[in-house]
């Protein structure tokens, strides 16, 4: 009986182990990976738009970085979306304003028109 116990108790302490409980929900996104994201966001709230450009932002959430989206909406309306992961998912600072968005002039690069 007692080898009965020492085994249970044995067996539930393993289980503990393996806890991610500790660990955090959020990771980073590649620039690629979060202007796909940000553009099926878009998309998926019939949002017209002109264009997206995405890097790093050099800010972290949660231990994870963050990438920051400028998303031109014309006239000129330019909205910054900083990004992660939650669970694998598109997660801004839209939904949580904890996750730091600050102002930046960056978007794509300019081009020279010539006549």
């Amino acid at each position: 009986m007692r080898y009965l116990a020492l085994a249970g108790v044995a067996f539930v302490l393993a289980g503990c182990g393996s806890s991610t409980s500790g660990s955090s929900s959020y990771e980073a996104a590649t620039v690629p990976q979060a202007k796909r994201l940000m553009i099926d966001y878009l998309q998926s709230k019939d949002l017209a738009y002109h264009w997206v450009a995405c890097l790093r932002s050099g800010r972290s959430f949660e231990g994870a970085a963050i990438v920051r989206c400028n998303v031109n909406f014309g006239d000129p309306h330019i909205e910054a979306y900083c990004i992660v992961l939650r669970e694998g998912k598109f997660y801004s600072n839209h939904q949580d304003p904890k996750v730091q968005c600050q102002r930046d002039n960056r978007g794509p690069p300019a081009t020279t028109v010539t006549s």
